[in-house]
């Protein structure tokens, strides 16, 4: 992978093993923060003195402190600081936000040397804090694990590289192909289930860490979902969904206000408490415009949970990331056909009686033609 937006520290590939230790270290603490800290990236942090570590810490919550002073703080002996090492999972930051620089308190301890996993595509450090630190005489090394720290944070770099938030996909499908009945009239409101309870569990807990969902109009009024974490321990997720037509019934469980809900429609309808109508344009490219408010707004993940024509427009445009799909046991005989991937999974598992597939867009293309673009994507932390 290259390293973004500047030369820094030669190439690593003649760095000691234990860089790598180190940084993998910095990884696994990082991840502590899925879920709580977006719209800012997973960080973690290690303080190494004579080949161990003295202190080490994470960021653990959005405006909370970050993980290099979480770090330093852990540090008994402040008295060893200045012949330590500074391990870190991202770039630290060189202004002031809701918390003061990293960059600053480093240089303020004296601290010689920092190992940074990879640059900060954001605008406001994209490398400042770098130069602030060799510009104090700070060694600074960059690209440990580079790969792995990217992956770490894909919502975070699709967001500033792509211009548009980090696009997953999914559904459930029956073992002969189909995504749902054909529903006749007269049928049911309700979801006919395919997968199995501790299936339906983990898809709340993706929804938990992901800033929004997506749904279609049909997915509204068939089965009336409440597209939140009622059967996980966590947040929930923007809910966001199309109706061009004013379909969805207003006792829809997406309506009640629970949950911040957008409304993306061609009819003009007043805002309700905590749920917002958004003029789009159907005959136009109708994902560009979603994405491209999502973006306006820092949404930086969407879990898009519509039906067939949703996701399949997704697919066909190639603006997805992942792919999560599960098989059940179960066949229909006939009704809406699933969507379909043209290559292989990369990942295939089983949980209990279903099947999860895992896909990967290697060509995933940004909302904007003109924005830098990275290949780098990983599986979902399950």
């Amino acid at each position: 992978m290259l390293l973004f937006l500047m030369k820094v520290q030669p190439t690593i590939s003649f760095m000691e093993q234990s860089y790598k230790k180190y940084m993998q270290r910095c990884i696994d603490l990082a991840r502590n923060g899925l879920g709580n800290v977006a719209p800012n990236p997973m960080v973690g942090s290690v303080i190494v003195y004579n080949g161990t570590i003295i202190g080490e810490g994470f960021h653990r919550n959005y405006g909370g402190a970050h993980a290099e002073v979480n770090a330093i703080n852990s540090v008994k002996e402040k008295g060893l600081l200045p012949e330590s090492t500074l391990f870190v999972s991202l770039e630290p930051c060189a202004h002031l936000g809701k918390t003061p620089p990293c960059s600053d308190l480093i240089i303020e301890k004296r601290i010689k040397k920092v190992v940074i996993g990879t640059t900060d595509p954001n605008s406001v450090v994209a490398g400042k804090g770098i130069k602030k630190l060799q510009g104090a005489g700070v060694e600074v090394i960059v690209g440990v694990l580079a790969d792995e720290c990217y992956k770490l944070n894909k919502r975070f770099f699709t967001f500033h590289l792509h211009k548009r938030p980090y696009i997953i996909l999914k559904w459930a499908q029956s073992g002969d192909g189909f995504i749902d009945i054909h529903r006749a009239p007269g049928t049911p409101v309700g979801p006919y289930w395919i997968s199995t309870p501790v299936s339906r569990m983990l898809v709340h807990k993706w929804r938990s860490v992901e800033q929004a969902i997506l749904a279609g109009t049909n997915t509204i009024v068939y089965d009336n979902p409440s597209l939140d974490t009622r059967l996980w321990s966590g947040k929930s997720p923007i809910r966001a969904v199309l109706d061009r037509k004013g379909r969805i019934p207003a006792q829809a469980t997406v309506l009640n206000g629970k949950v911040p809900t957008l409304v993306f429609t061609e009819k003009t309808i007043e805002n309700s408490p905590n749920v917002e109508y958004i003029k789009a344009y159907f005959n136009r490219d109708i994902i560009g415009q979603v994405l491209s408010v999502f973006y306006e707004r820092g949404i930086q993940s969407v879990l898009v949970e519509g039906g067939a024509r949703l996701t399949g427009s997704f697919i066909e445009s190639g603006l997805w990331d992942e792919a999560r799909v599960f098989t059940g046991n179960t066949n229909f005989g006939s009704g809406v056909k699933a969507p379909c991937i043209p290559q292989s999974p990369d990942v295939t598992t089983k949980i209990l009686s279903d099947t999860l597939s895992v896909y990967r867009n290697i060509e995933n293309k940004p909302l904007n033609a003109g924005a830098e673009t990275g290949n780098i994507l990983s599986l979902p932390h399950l």
